[in-house]
């Protein structure tokens, strides 16, 4: 990482993030996939947490020195994860009607709370997001009563408010217990479907919450999982990762398709704490999936849509978004090019206020066969957080947590909107960073960033040139607030 700048795609991925996390309530310009209701795999839920996932691993692997960059993105994102429009699906998801929990309908009722039972598809990373957010910012922001709330009133109907008040801890230790009730088989998504996919997410959050309270959740949920699937089996026939299990029949689903997201998604995540079995089945899985292209380009066919019940199944997949996810997370340089050098070419890269971003298109492909179509879910979030990705990059986050001493030492603890940052790091006791002041941001940026607990009698220089003198405070940690000149990019040097 020493040395290393993001480059122009990369930032116009975190500007788009940036500018997503901003927009007012109840606005999901961009974020509206083919499905309906927010039940299927494009649903803001997903985007909203691989936005914090994806902000996570740049901050840890990128900009480290950066937190004021990526704190305040990650605090509005979670706040609009916890909007009624983001969970309220699950007050009719949570009744069945599907063909895995028809049958037991009239043993399900309507449920508001969104975290209370089943549905880990969206428990689970409010769970992590909030985890995250707090080790990699050194904060208890999440542990406050109640900082992580499900309300919900409307003038029209419903009677009184629907309010479920968690918070970081009493939430990890109520998705514990229902894990356990399991036998560690892991917590449904829909009533009596039980996603290996879907339990990542929650294993992730207990490593993040052992690493603030110094326990040992993790390892004994990952030793109960492991025990739980063994008379099952992560992958089927096909050497695919099973699917999912009916939690009242244990009746396996494999990914009979094969489907590409069964696969990625998993892979993904589960690299996390179990990588030898993930990457040794990776190249063999990962080639069932690839299609080459015109000069290097590589693509990735999605199945065909199910029929049930005699209807077309319609729902975003995110097959070609999660393959570059799972690339990235395993180092794969030659197919994650492959994908990007596709969708820059196929899938019309579009700026917008600074940020970069892929725009839904339903239409599959063009006239030549080439893949055109996109999801938001792919095109705003898993492209981004490929590119910024690192090899094992949230594996690294689930293994450890900073080092001792990394909140502090001196960092960019506030960037205006409007100030670019492509590096920020700190190598042997000096911060190094390279801002820019991008006037083309809306909003109302003065241009500046504050620098913190700088060493007493340290030394800025900006572009080269001395600023403001020494830093004299009377003690250790002094603040100092720099203003970024027009122009191109400078580097900030701050040295002891």
């Amino acid at each position: 990482m020493s040395g290393a700048v993001l480059n122009h795609e990369q930032l116009g991925h975190l500007r788009h993030w940036d500018n997503l996390s901003r927009q007012l309530p109840n606005d999901w310009s961009l974020m509206q996939g083919k499905g309906v209701s927010q039940d299927d795999f494009g649903g803001y839920r997903f985007q909203l947490a691989y936005m914090i996932y994806g902000l996570a691993v740049t901050h840890r692997h990128r900009l480290p020195a950066a937190p004021g960059l990526f704190r305040p993105t990650m605090q509005r994102l979670i706040d609009k994860l916890l909007m009624p429009e983001v969970w309220l699906y699950w007050r009719d998801v949570s009744r069945g009607g599907s063909v895995f929990n028809a049958h037991l309908a009239d043993q399900l009722g309507e449920e508001w709370d969104p975290v209370v039972r089943d549905n880990i598809m969206y428990s689970a990373y409010v769970q992590s997001c909030a985890t995250l957010h707090d080790v990699l910012f050194g904060s208890d922001r999440y542990a406050a009563p109640e900082s992580l709330s499900f309300r919900h009133w409307s003038f029209f109907w419903g009677g009184g408010e629907k309010r479920f008040a968690y918070d970081r801890d009493s939430l990890t230790e109520h998705l514990y217990w229902l894990m356990v009730r399991t036998g560690y088989l892991g917590v449904a998504c829909e009533p009596n479907c039980v996603f290996q996919i879907c339990n990542q997410p929650a294993i992730l959050g207990f490593r993040l919450h052992d690493q603030i309270t110094g326990g040992s959740r993790a390892a004994e949920v990952v030793a109960g999982y492991e025990q739980a699937w063994a008379d099952f089996g992560r992958l089927d026939d096909n050497g695919h990762y099973n699917m999912m299990i009916t939690e009242d029949s244990r009746d396996v689903r494999p990914n009979e398709r094969p489907s590409p997201w069964v696969d990625a998604w998993c892979g993904a995540l589960m690299n996390t704490w179990n990588r030898d079995f993930v990457r040794d089945n990776y190249e063999r899985q990962v080639a069932d999936f690839l299609e080459p292209g015109p000069d290097g380009t590589l693509s990735v066919p999605s199945a065909t849509a199910r029929y049930v019940m005699g209807h077309e199944i319609v729902s975003d997949t995110c097959d070609f978004g999660w393959v570059a996810a799972w690339a990235s997370e395993m180092g794969d340089r030659r197919t994650l090019d492959g994908l990007m050098a596709h969708a820059d070419r196929f899938m019309n890269p579009t700026w917008r206020d600074g940020g970069l971003h892929y725009p839904r298109n339903d239409d599959h492909s063009d006239a030549d066969g080439n893949r055109t179509e996109i999801e938001p879910m792919s095109g705003n979030v898993l492209l981004g957080y490929a590119r910024l990705n690192v090899e094992d990059g949230l594996r690294a986050i689930y293994q450890d947590s900073w080092p001792a001493g990394h909140h502090d030492a001196p960092r960019l603890s506030a960037v205006d909107r409007d100030v670019e940052v492509s590096r920020a790091e700190v190598v042997d006791g000096v911060l190094h960073a390279r801002l820019r002041r991008d006037r083309d941001v809306p909003g109302d940026g003065s241009g500046t960033v504050t620098l913190a607990d700088l060493p007493h009698g340290s030394r800025l220089r900006l572009g080269g040139v001395e600023v403001d003198g020494r830093v004299d405070g009377p003690t250790e940690g002094a603040q100092r607030v720099v203003e970024v000149p027009d122009g191109p990019a400078v580097d900030l040097v701050v040295t002891p």
